[in-house]
C-alpha cells in the first residue's frame, strides 16, 4: 500500500500476510482489520481486498509494529563476560560466534557490550532495525546493575541523577538508585540512562568514587533480561518483538547514517 496513491493493486491481501506473520489464524486477521485495529503505514484500512507489499509497508495491529518479512529473526542473548561483541576477534578472543553457529540465519549483534560487562545483547540478521537502535543518536533506554566499590551515598546518586561533567561533556542518569544494603565495602546501583556515549556507566561511576566492579545490562528499550542465564539465547517473544519494532519506527528514528566510529562504542 502506498502512502499517499491509494491501495496497492498489487502485492498480497492484508489478512494474508497478516497470517503467515503468526499474528493469527487469516479469519481472525480479517476480523482485525474490519475492527479497524489494523494500520498500514500509518494510515487504518478496513478493507479486506487491501494489498500490501511485506518488504516495503509497515503494518501495525492495535498500534503494534509488525514484522511481515518472516526471514528476520531476532535473539536475546544473555552475554557472558570474557566475550567480546565481535563475530570475529584479531586478538582471538572468544566471540559471538559460538552464540550464533546454530541459527540458520546469518545473525549479528545490535550494538556493544565491552568484554567486561555482561547481559542483554540482542543479535538479529534485520539490518535496518540494527542501525536504527544502535545509532547514537536514537538513545535507546538501558539499563544496567553495578556492583560498585565503597558505600554509595544518597547524596551520591542523586548527583549522577543532576548531571556530571566528564571529559567528553556533561552527562546525566535517567535513573539511579542502590540495590539492597551495601557490604563488604560493595555497594549494588541499577542505573538507567539512554546517552550511546562509550562505557559511559564505568566512567560516570569512577567519576563519582565507586570503581565498577561487575556491570550487567538487564534492560534494553522494552526488552528485559529476566532470568535468562548466562550464554544462553532466545527467540524474542510475538509481544517482544513488537515492542522493539513499534519503538524503532517512532518518528524520531528517521536518522542520519551512522558515523562508522560509532559501531566501536561499547557499553
Amino acid at each position: 500500500m502506498s502512502d499517499a496513491a491509494g491501495p496497492r493493486s498489487d502485492g498480497e491481501r492484508l489478512q494474508k500476510v497478516l497470517a503467515a506473520a503468526g499474528v493469527a489464524s487469516r479469519r481472525v486477521c480479517e476480523q482485525l482489520i474490519a475492527a479497524g485495529r489494523v494500520s498500514v503505514n500509518g494510515r487504518v484500512v478496513t478493507e479486506l481486498g487491501t494489498r500490501v507489499d511485506p518488504a516495503v509497508d509497515k503494518v501495525a495491529v492495535d498500534g503494534s509494529a509488525v514484522q511481515l518479512d518472516v526471514s528476520k529473526r531476532y535473539v536475546m542473548l544473555n552475554k557472558p563476560t570474557g566475550v567480546v561483541s565481535s563475530m570475529s576477534d584479531e586478538r582471538g578472543r572468544p566471540d559471538l560466534r559460538r552464540f550464533t553457529a546454530d541459527y540458520e540465519e546469518r545473525l549479528f549483534n545490535v550494538g556493544r557490550l565491552d568484554a567486561d560487562t555482561s547481559g542483554l545483547l540482542i543479535l538479529t540478521n534485520d539490518g535496518e532495525l540494527a542501525q536504527v537502535l544502535a545509532h547514537p543518536s536514537f538513545g535507546v533506554e538501558k539499563t544496567y546493575i553495578a556492583t560498585v566499590r565503597g558505600v554509595v551515598a544518597p547524596a551520591t546518586l542523586r548527583k549522577l541523577r543532576d548531571g556530571i561533567q566528564l571529559e567528553d561533556g556533561p552527562i546525566r542518569a535517567d535513573r539511579a538508585r542502590l540495590v539492597g544494603e551495601a557490604s563488604k565495602g560493595r555497594s549494588i546501583v541499577e542505573i538507567t540512562l539512554h546517552s550511546g556515549r562509550n562505557r559511559i556507566v564505568r566512567r560516570m561511576l569512577d567519576a563519582v568514587g565507586h570503581p565498577v566492579l561487575e556491570l550487567v545490562r538487564r534492560q534494553f528499550g522494552p526488552l528485559h533480561l529476566g532470568t535468562l542465564p548466562s550464554g544462553r539465547s532466545r527467540d524474542l517473544s510475538k509481544l517482544e518483538l513488537g515492542q522493539l519494532l513499534t519503538l524503532a519506527r517512532t518518528p524520531h528514528a528517521d536518522l542520519p547514517p551512522a558515523d562508522p566510529a560509532s559501531a566501536d562504542r561499547q557499553d
